[in-house]
């Protein structure tokens, strides 16, 4: 084990990523899903994941109950490897932790932006 591996172990580390990810995420996250007036928003997320036979975690998601899980392979791939690249590079976040990330927080994100069960019309 080299000294990469013991720093990426270490709980500081693992708590200035984490600290990094709680600032950082919010903004990737609102980029992914055109919060700030480009992107498609999310519908269009919606629907790329829909059409990437992700239909299930979605209506999870936009309905009541509980959220099922989308992997980080899954998402890196309905998004495209070069949106995920150019993401972690705008922010300074390794691509695989920046997918990670992004797949633990887009259902949540979803579920919160469709409260009544249904996306919002301008989504």
């Amino acid at each position: 084990m080299g000294i990469l591996d013991s720093l990426e172990n270490s709980d500081a580390f693992k708590g200035v990523l984490g600290q990094l990810e709680s600032a950082v995420i919010p903004v990737v996250l609102s980029e992914v899903l055109g919060n700030g007036g480009q992107g498609g928003g999310l519908s269009a997320i919606v629907a790329k994941l829909q059409q990437a036979g992700l239909g299930d975690q979605v209506k999870s998601w936009i309905g009541n109950g509980q959220n099922l899980p989308i992997t980080a392979e899954q998402l890196q791939q309905v998004l495209g490897s070069d949106t995920v690249k150019q993401l972690a590079a705008r922010f300074n976040i390794p691509v695989d932790q920046l997918a990670k990330v992004l797949a633990q927080q887009l259902p949540a994100a979803v579920d919160h932006a469709s409260p009544d069960g249904r996306l919002p019309h301008t989504a």
